[in-house]
């Protein structure tokens, strides 16, 4: 099964060459190929690697007259980008598509392209807009939004991809790349994150579970949101300086790899609150990456302990989002948006996305929304 990508036209209309960023796994090169290019060059072929890794000039020789290149795994050759450059400053009637899961290693590269060289897009998972039905929810929070395993009708067959994504990862992104030194503590680290995923984030105590000194654990969240398996929630505030004072949360990019992360593709009743509130960022997140729009979503949180999970602030919009894996809402359940609605002091949009199919409205604006289609209600 092909998805339709809800990026590709926006791809297609850009008028510059383009970088496209994402975690393995959620398509990039399937997506790319669809622009056809004229050559492709693909650096995670080891023969192809190493022959741009010894001669840096010989993408000079391959392209000729080729007016579209498609450049796979481009963060394992970040210095290949200084060519690149170099070949955009003489040449106006090319452009380059550029892949990569890592955002760490091209870091030194891009600074190199001078602003407007390339357009940069991210890829997540599948979007609700990009499957064909949105599948019952116990499916979506076991499988995740990955095209492979999404695609899969067999059991043992997606349940592997998914188990042996965090090993994959480990082993080519973090120990064949070079990301640290120390792949031992770093894999003890990968364990702890996994386990306290969506949890707020005490350095010090992932640090002392992971045995590790509390610098190399900064070091560690750096490398899991810079080659985008995780990515962090800060701390609402309507003051910079207190949202770095304050714990952020991290969560894993795709709901079906943190299970399989974990080994447990059980949506139990201890875990279902969880999942869902990972699926519901996680489609957020997606469905504005599709759009190129940069929105931030934040997490708010008291020291008297009122929650909003989720606060969506799109441009002069914002909305605050609980979600509830329950299909029955009650009075507790407003508490964390009451809260929040004395905090903000301005307009807002208090939400809960539950597992009903009833949209329902509460004291103080709330509306309780059916879960998907409060998910439209945000991005759309």
């Amino acid at each position: 099964m092909i998805f339709q990508r809800s990026l590709l036209p926006k791809l297609m209309q850009a008028k510059k060459s383009i970088l496209l960023l994402g975690p393995r796994q959620t398509g990039k090169s399937t997506l790319i190929r669809q622009m056809q290019a004229d050559l492709e060059i693909n650096l995670a072929d080891q023969e192809e690697f190493f022959a741009h890794s010894i001669d840096p000039g010989r993408i000079k020789q391959e392209i000729q007259n080729a007016r579209t290149v498609f450049i796979d795994e481009v963060q394992r050759l970040p210095s290949l980008l200084n060519t690149i450059q170099v070949i955009l400053d003489k040449r106006k009637d090319i452009r380059f598509f550029l892949t990569g899961s890592s955002a760490r290693k091209l870091k030194r590269g891009q600074a190199n392209l001078l602003p407007g060289r390339i357009f940069t897009y991210e890829l997540g998972p599948l979007s609700l807009e990009e499957i064909p039905d949105p599948a019952d929810i116990q499916d979506l929070l076991t499988k995740g939004m990955l095209p492979e395993p999404r695609a899969s009708t067999d059991e043992s067959t997606w349940k592997k991809l998914l188990r042996t994504y965090a090993s994959t990862y480990l082993r080519e992104e973090i120990q064949a790349e070079a990301l640290t030194r120390n792949i031992e503590g770093f894999s003890r680290f990968f364990q702890v994150v996994a386990s306290r995923s969506g949890d707020f984030v005490d350095v010090s105590k992932y640090a002392a579970a992971s045995m590790v000194d509390r610098s190399t654990a900064r070091r560690f969240f750096e490398i899991l949101e810079d080659t985008l398996v995780m990515y962090s929630v800060e701390a609402f505030s309507r003051s910079p300086k207190r949202r770095l004072i304050q714990h952020p949360r991290y969560y894993f990019f795709d709901v079906g790899v943190w299970n399989g992360a974990l080994g447990n593709f059980t949506v139990s009743s201890d875990r279902i609150g969880i999942l869902f509130e990972h699926l519901i960022l996680q489609l957020l997140k997606s469905a504005f990456k599709n759009q190129d729009e940069d929105v931030r979503i934040s997490s708010y949180r008291t020291d008297a302990g009122a929650e909003v999970d989720f606060i969506v602030e799109r441009g002069q919009k914002i909305f605050a989002v609980e979600v509830k894996a329950t299909k029955n809402i009650g009075q507790h359940d407003l508490r964390g948006l009451k809260s929040f609605a004395q905090f903000i002091g301005k307009k807002y949009e208090p939400m809960i996305l539950y597992l009903g199919e009833t949209k329902l409205g509460f004291e103080d604006r709330i509306t309780a929304w059916p879960w998907a289609e409060g998910v439209h209600a945000i991005t759309s």
